[in-house]
């Protein structure tokens, strides 16, 4: 008897970040680090780790989701860049960073991976910025246990 594998958000993913809801495919998850605008979005399948395992019908949804979230993040915070990367070395886990990027901030032009400590969102960010993104994006809530 084959058990059917279903969907855990990979620990360290549940560690660094703050779930925000559901589109129709991926979690949307905030990054907790204040000093960029920073979004992850995780398809909702099994031991999930390339874009390529995705099926048609579920890329075309990817991309949909991904345009959509980085189209909106792009205008509530004025970007001059939005990055957009899988990487997974550390967590294998498919997942997608959104990065909103300005020309003033303290990285710019370089990429962000790795070169500065996260600074955690206080109570008070943390709670305008949920607010924010779940109205800006009209998420689907999270079912119970995610």
């Amino acid at each position: 008897m084959v058990t059917p594998q279903y969907f855990v958000l990979h620990p360290q993913l549940q560690q660094d970040t703050i779930a925000l809801g559901r589109m129709d495919l991926c979690q949307v998850l905030l990054m907790n680090d204040s000093q960029f605008p920073w979004l992850i979005l995780v398809p909702e399948i099994a031991d999930l780790r390339e874009l390529f395992q995705l099926n048609q019908q579920q890329r075309q949804l990817f991309m949909e989701e991904s345009c959509r979230l980085a189209e909106t993040i792009s205008v509530i915070y004025h970007a001059d860049k939005i990055n957009i990367g899988a990487i997974g070395n550390m967590v294998p886990q498919l997942h997608i960073h959104h990065i909103v990027r300005f020309r003033n901030d303290k990285l710019w032009p370089a990429p962000i991976w790795g070169k500065l400590p996260a600074v955690p969102y206080t109570d008070q960010q943390l709670a305008e910025q949920t607010a924010l993104l779940k109205q800006q994006l009209s998420l689907n809530p999270l079912a119970l246990g995610d």
